[in-house]
């Protein structure tokens, strides 16, 4: 099998009752960059990259596109079943720039998944469950507003909670923390207090001190790992990584030297679902605890995230986060990724098992073959 075009899509995905709140800022809408690989054989797969904004991560939606029309051409004539060997060319094209890489290796794992007739939770080593927990990430707003929606939340039956803070006066954030597990801490709630690197070492240490009876993990409170060490030498909450596992060296490293006490595994910014698999299996090896999941996207990373958290060890699993409650609409009108009671079910179709309505997304940006 041969790759013959590689078409790219701009789509735009706007926040549902927005703006959705983080530590650095507000979004109303999000660029998404999708890309649909053909082949000789006549199949079809699709993948996705999608950045919040230019400054959560080190990638942005303009970024994504002129990364993949760098390297489009040269892929022309690959076999996108031979996953290792296409991202060894994609690095003979493209020095870094993993975020444009992972939206072509989730469409070769698409695609292969298709040509097998199976899915790509089973490319990946095999499905544990075929409904897989998920969280839900509550925005940054007022103490009173975010207890409210983490109790409701918590109702619909999500079994962990992300609570984000950070980007205003760490009292708030305390406050925050302590009316949310007087509404949930009763319930069995795993609760994850995620500052998207957004607090000082002090601010992370008051917030750790001053909550010592809430068992909360921290995650990525500090823009560097050096602080995030300093931090972790000095509270007693876990401590998670997150934005700064930028690619699986920097992944796999802090949970082999026991530098953290789980991780944030986000798809894309590692690369794609090859590199993320093999995070995952060194979890394991470690016993450490991650999610698997993506920073935000549509049905396609939706559907690749689910995949790849289905073939996680149970006891090591700390859900999947998907943008489906924060979006408007699916890319599959009939078999689109969803979240109920807190869970999400795996799609049963080969590959992705996600069939998008291409007329959603116009015509391509760019299209090389």
């Amino acid at each position: 099998m041969k790759i013959t075009e590689i078409a790219v899509y701009a789509h735009d995905l706007p926040v549902k009752n927005g703006p959705y709140r983080m530590s650095h800022g507000e979004v109303f809408s999000l660029d998404t960059t999708l890309v649909r690989i053909t082949t000789d054989t006549g199949l079809v797969g699709w993948g996705e990259a999608c950045p919040v904004g230019p400054v959560y991560e080190q990638h942005h939606a303009a970024g994504n596109r002129a990364a993949l029309s760098e390297m489009a051409q040269g892929l022309i004539g690959q076999d996108p079943t031979n996953i290792v060997r296409l991202h060894r060319r994609m690095d003979e094209l493209l020095n870094g720039h993993r975020y444009a890489k992972a939206a072509i290796d989730i469409a070769a794992h698409d695609v292969t998944g298709r040509h097998y007739g199976v899915r790509v939770a089973d490319l990946l080593g095999g499905a544990e469950t075929e409904v897989i927990p998920s969280y839900y990430a509550l925005a940054v707003d007022e103490p009173n507003i975010v207890a409210e929606r983490a109790a409701e939340k918590a109702a619909e039956g999500y079994p962990r909670l992300q609570l984000k803070v950070g980007g205003r006066p760490i009292e708030l954030d305390i406050e925050t923390i302590r009316k949310v597990w007087e509404r949930v801490g009763s319930r069995g709630i795993s609760l994850a207090v995620d500052a998207n690197r957004g607090l000082t070492v002090r601010d992370a240490l008051r917030l750790s001190r001053e909550c010592p009876d809430i068992p909360f993990i921290m995650e990525q409170p500090c823009n560097t790992m050096e602080e995030v060490l300093s931090v972790r030498e000095r509270t007693n909450h876990a401590i998670y990584l997150d934005e700064i596992t930028t690619d699986l060296v920097k992944a796999v490293g802090p949970v082999a030297k026991s530098q953290c006490d789980g991780l944030g595994l986000k798809v894309t910014r590692v690369g794609g679902l090859h590199p993320a698999s093999v995070i995952r299996d060194v979890c394991e090896a470690y016993s450490t605890p991650h999610t698997s999941d993506d920073s935000w996207g549509g049905d396609i990373l939706a559907a690749a995230c689910a995949h790849l958290g289905a073939t996680v060890r149970p006891s090591l699993q700390e859900g999947v986060w998907i943008a489906q409650p924060y979006i408007e609409g699916h890319y599959d009108p009939r078999g689109g990724i969803t979240i109920e009671s807190g869970h999400i079910r795996l799609p049963q179709g080969p590959g992705l098992g996600i069939e998008p309505d291409e007329t959603l997304f116009g015509a391509p940006v760019a299209v090389f073959g």
